[in-house]
């Protein structure tokens, strides 16, 4: 799991019977639900929920390396790339303990809305420095 070492969040993952398609893999909607729930323990982490903002997805990509099969366990790997005034840029590696490699990657940009109008708004510092500390734990510099 070498290829975990740069990410400051891991978050394990069970492939369950019903992530299948009917072409015997992990259908490819249930990469994005993956990374959703690494995402989501990556904020739990700011404790982002606490505050008056809204995290919304502008953009995500995912890319396909292996396909994933039944039964299996992924680590998937989460951190900010880049911190914008309003938004951040993650990326995910997605490990299989099956396979005992990478079998995905994916980025998303998430921006900030006030949670009352509704609004584009600015990260709050509190936030961007726990980020930064965060990502420091793994080397990473912003």
């Amino acid at each position: 799991m070498q290829a975990l070492k740069d990410y400051p969040v891991i978050f394990k993952q069970t492939v369950a019977w019903g992530d299948m398609d009917a072409f015997a893999h992990v259908n490819n909607v249930q990469y994005y639900r993956y990374m959703e729930s690494a995402r989501i323990a990556y904020l739990q982490h700011l404790n982002i929920f606490e505050k008056e903002i809204y995290t919304v997805i502008a953009s995500s990509n995912c890319q396909y390396l292996r396909p994933v099969l039944y039964p299996d366990v992924l680590h998937i790997g989460v951190r900010v790339e880049e911190l914008r005034h309003s938004a951040i840029r993650m990326s995910y590696t997605l490990y299989s303990e099956q396979q005992q490699t990478n079998v995905a990657q994916g980025e998303a940009v998430l921006v900030c809305l006030n949670k009352t109008s509704h609004q584009k708004t600015n990260l709050p510092d509190d936030i961007r420095q726990k980020i930064i500390a965060l990502e420091q734990q793994v080397g990473h510099v912003l």
